[in-house]
């Protein structure tokens, strides 16, 4: 039986070139490369390189928090952050002995306090602590012991720091009122900014 050409049989066989020409050409196409990211990744590698890179601060947080340990946080960050970061207070926290609003330094310990927990004393009779007190986070109670430093200066060396930020030197309590240059020598080596 001869092989007759009727009008459905060549449909069928126009429709099944074409398939065999859509497939064989996508086979045969060559891929994209992979190295080829969407615009909108180009994008955004573009304004991070054109951002400069965000400094970061070090701080320990430690007390009644989920989570005490070492945090890195962008600079300008406050106490507030640092402490979300470590998962935030426990029920037992005393929040309200915490400045949440102070900025923080680099290399600064958080301690926030449980509720009911007793201060160690701040020394016997008035002496010198023996470890040097970080100026970035001693509260009025430790500076306080210091020699040549009563309640009115801590507490003033605390309201300058809230103020202006972290003390970079100990020359930097030469702008505290009451504060000269012959009790900043005294102050060195029992103070760290």
């Amino acid at each position: 039986m001869p092989f007759t050409l009727t009008r459905t049989r060549a449909l069928v066989l126009a429709l099944c070139v074409v398939g065999v020409v859509l497939v064989g050409g996508r086979m045969l196409r060559p891929a994209a490369p992979r190295s080829a990211a969407p615009p909108l990744i180009y994008a955004a590698a573009r304004s991070a390189r054109a951002a400069p890179p965000t400094k970061l601060v070090v701080v320990d947080v430690a007390g009644a928090v989920r989570r005490a340990g070492l945090y890195r946080l962008p600079q300008g960050s406050r106490i507030a952050d640092a402490l979300a970061r470590a998962g935030g207070a426990t029920s037992r926290a005393e929040l309200d002995l915490v400045n949440l609003a102070a900025p923080l330094a680099d290399g600064e310990q958080v301690l926030v306090p449980a509720r009911g927990a007793v201060a160690a004393p701040a020394g016997a009779g008035g002496s010198a602590p023996t470890a040097p007190v970080d100026l970035n986070s001693a509260t009025a109670e430790e500076l306080d012991a210091l020699p040549g430093v009563g309640p009115v200066t801590a507490q003033k060396i605390v309201d300058y720091r809230q103020a202006h930020g972290p003390y970079t030197s100990v020359d930097d309590l030469d702008a505290i009122p009451g504060i000269g240059p012959s009790r900043i020598e005294n102050l060195r080596g029992l103070v760290v900014p």
